[in-house]
């Protein structure tokens, strides 16, 4: 568990990493602009999307403000509160196109990602022979399976496979055995291919999944005509080298990407479409520059729980935009996934920017060398 440290604060500030989040949530204004201004009823969008990273930029400041021990030992709450708050999920929760994912507004995996990244680095700070213990393991797989299990309910199979990526990652990082780790990574990559096969291959009475999310895995495979991805390649294809220019996309403004989504699940597209591959190759460099940001947190990190918070964030980051680019070039089933900080969503944007506080808190209290 964490132990009490100096708070051996440094005022300079990862401006890599700031600049990042800034081109990040400039490009995500200009782009959901242009995705919804021939959208009567999404018109605005763009300032309510202002308005979230505000909020999240404010969230982010607060997350800095508090050293970030201090966080860990209040994550015990944060988690089993996030539990709390995704059971109501089901309880008072709203629903939408067949899934439960939203509480007054915001959707509460986003943040409960964030309370398990803080319980989960505390929980795995503890002396390293501990960590070789099968009690620990378990207790860990406790932890990760109940926000999976609550969150592949929704459903958002998605989100739950995130939480499973961020558990790996954190685990590894902190020392559990390996054969351990490929334990589960054996486990859940059988349950995964048999859960595939039967979508496949069983009756369609045998209901596996919602049939919407069946679709779209029959889609992926090709077992099925998958008319959003397919007019999202298009997108991305007829961008070409420098794309249509600003404002001048086709695909979303005429109607064939989905009203929907263009500005939040396929906004990856829309940038394509109209900055063509200079403007994907602009986006990639600027999460590329976040994630590398904070694998250089994590290595010069203070202490094992710093450490271990920065590459819970990393994860929870990468996972967010290889999910999201990877549905958008068919390289992945459609899953809902937000793309970080350019997708529109109030929960996505006020949840990574925190994430990206959280890092930085870690930065600002690293060590000397």
């Amino acid at each position: 568990m964490y132990e009490p440290q100096l708070n051996e604060r440094k005022s300079d500030y990862d401006w890599p990493l700031a600049a990042a989040v800034l081109g990040l949530m400039i490009i995500g204004t200009a782009f959901i602009f242009s995705a919804t201004e021939n959208q009567p009823l999404l018109r605005n969008t763009y300032w309510l999307q202002i308005v979230w990273y505000v909020l999240g930029a404010g969230a982010a400041a607060a997350a800095c403000y508090f050293e970030y021990g201090s966080l860990a030992r209040l994550s015990a709450l944060f988690y089993w509160s996030s539990m709390v708050v995704l059971l109501a999920v089901y309880a008072i929760g709203a629903a939408h196109h067949g899934a439960k994912r939203w509480l007054f507004g915001l959707q509460p995996s986003e943040f409960a990602k964030i309370a398990f990244i803080l319980w989960l680095a505390n929980y795995l700070s503890r002396p390293r022979e501990e960590l070789r213990r099968p009690k620990v393991f378990l207790a860990v797989l406790g932890y990760t399976f109940l926000p999976f299990i609550l969150v592949y309910k929704e459903p958002d199979v998605g989100s739950a496979l995130v939480f499973l990526a961020i558990s790996l990652a954190m685990m590894f990082v902190a020392g559990v055995p390996n054969r351990m780790l490929a334990g589960l990574v054996a486990g859940v990559g059988l349950l995964v291919i048999l859960e595939v096969a039967l979508i496949l291959y069983a009756p369609a009475k045998l209901k596996i999944m919602e049939s919407y999310q069946s679709g779209r895995l029959l889609e992926y495979f090709g077992r099925r005509k998958g008319y959003n991805v397919e007019q999202s390649l298009i997108s991305i294809g007829s961008g070409g080298l420098t794309g249509k220019g600003w404002r001048q996309g086709t695909q979303h403004s005429l109607g064939f990407l989905p009203t929907a989504g263009a500005h939040n699940d396929f906004i990856f597209s829309v940038i394509a479409e109209e900055e063509g591959f200079v403007g994907s190759v602009v986006v990639l460099t600027l999460y590329t520059v976040l994630l590398f940001s904070g694998i250089k947190i994590a290595s010069q990190a203070r202490d094992r729980l710093g450490q271990l918070m920065a590459i819970g964030v990393v994860t929870l980051l990468f996972s967010h935009v290889f999910i999201n680019i990877g549905m958008n070039i068919r390289l992945m089933p459609v899953t809902g996934i937000p793309l970080p900080l350019l997708s529109y969503g109030g929960s996505s944007v006020v949840g990574s920017l925190i994430a990206i506080g959280i890092l930085h808190n870690v930065h600002i209290y690293r060590r000397y060398y």
